[in-house]
């Protein structure tokens, strides 16, 4: 069976496995989704990541996080961009999710960076996900 959104069972796997207090999550590994996981990770929404061989190609572990009282780090997470409608902002125009509490993740032709990123260096791109 051929998956039309990897980045979108990426996010889906995520809120499924934070939703049921689990500790790992594992998927497919891609480039792509290995530098979500980074910036996921740098931002303090995951506690690690790490890829590791399987039978067939690699997989993308990801270590999730929780607080003191069991509460999840991750309290939602949203695709934006699909493949059957792109959502494109300029630098000027650059989405705060949750009035700044969130991040948006958003491909540029640096690679994939944070809202606040983008406007530091003055570039737009795709807006791949909010995370809150």
């Amino acid at each position: 069976m051929t998956m039309t959104d990897p980045i979108a069972d990426m996010l889906t796997r995520l809120r499924n496995a934070s939703a049921a207090k689990h500790e790992t999550v594992d998927m497919p590994y891609s480039k792509f989704k290995a530098n979500i996981a980074q910036i996921l990770k740098r931002e303090g929404f995951i506690a690690d990541f790490s890829s590791k061989e399987a039978k067939v190609g690699q997989t993308l572990e990801l270590n999730l996080k929780y607080g003191a009282h069991g509460e999840q780090s991750i309290q939602g997470i949203k695709r934006v961009s699909k493949p059957g409608l792109r959502r494109y902002t300029k630098s000027d125009s650059l989405p705060m999710p949750l009035g700044g509490l969130g991040i948006a993740i958003i491909s540029t032709s640096s690679g994939l960076l944070t809202q606040k990123e983008c406007l530091d260096r003055g570039i737009g791109g795709e807006i791949v996900a909010y995370v809150w």
